[in-house]
């Protein structure tokens, strides 16, 4: 077999193994990034989840720090609340309380004023199935397409898009060794700063109670950055309703 012959069978070899890593389907990977995060077992059993950190928000004018609480409730109610010390800047505690009891949502915002869920942002609470979008996606609508691999940052990564019935479209990148998603990357119109891109980086995991949880996620857009750390996840905890609505008086 001549030198020619010997590097046209390399290429092809080359070229198959490239097809068979590329034959994956999006339901194998989405099964597999379940597995990865805990398995449908272990998230089948969480009905609530309370999280609490730190967040440090970059801004022109140099970094501002807080608090963090999210919490979450079956099937797709949230509530997350930042504290933010601005003193620096001369506005004091800085509070934004985000709201979603399942239909609609509300956020009380000292610095921006307060006003109704609206939009993308909505759509994007709908869409936000607990304990994990991705276990019935089918059942809600969505459709998720495998579009390749791609490299984040020094990481091999599938990108799954992720189109829901209404509401933005994102993509999603899991990691193509330990089926953890790295990157989830979302264009929506954001009120009242208009339409932004925003990034979202899971930086590093922790397992609590068999289920790998992000704890330190970077989001990023053309208006700001912020790093949120979580320090505290509890599951299943007793949760009061009013906690997801808009209070009553808020306007």
């Amino acid at each position: 077999m001549d030198i020619v012959s010997r590097l046209a069978l390399s290429a092809a070899a080359v070229l198959i193994c490239a097809n068979v890593a590329l034959a994956q389907t999006a339901d194998e990977i989405v099964e597999k990034y379940l597995t990865a995060v805990g398995g449908r077992a272990a998230l089948g059993k969480v009905t609530s989840r309370s999280m609490s950190g730190t967040i440090t928000v970059s801004t022109p004018g140099g970094d501002v720090s807080g608090t963090i609480e999210l919490l979450n409730q079956q099937p797709n109610k949230l509530r997350s609340l930042v504290k933010i010390d601005a003193s620096a800047f001369n506005l004091g505690e800085v509070v934004i309380d985000q709201r979603f009891d399942g239909t609609s949502g509300y956020i009380l915002d000292s610095f921006q004023g307060n006003r109704d869920l609206t939009g993308d942002q909505l759509w994007a609470a709908k869409n936000g199935m607990f304990p994990n979008p991705f276990l019935e996606y089918k059942e809600h609508g969505t459709t998720i397409e495998l579009s390749g691999k791609e490299k984040v940052g020094d990481r091999e990564a599938y990108v799954l898009i992720v189109k829901p019935t209404s509401g933005p479209a994102s993509r999603q990148y899991v990691d193509a060794q330990s089926y953890l998603p790295i990157k989830n990357v979302v264009k929506a119109n954001i009120e009242p700063l208009g339409e932004l891109e925003q990034t979202t980086e899971f930086l590093a995991y922790r397992e609590y109670d068999g289920i790998q949880i992000p704890v330190k996620v970077q989001n990023t857009s053309s208006a700001q950055t912020s790093t949120t750390y979580i320090t505290k996840v509890e599951h299943n905890v007793q949760v009061d309703p009013a906690l997801f609505s808009k209070p009553a008086g808020a306007n």
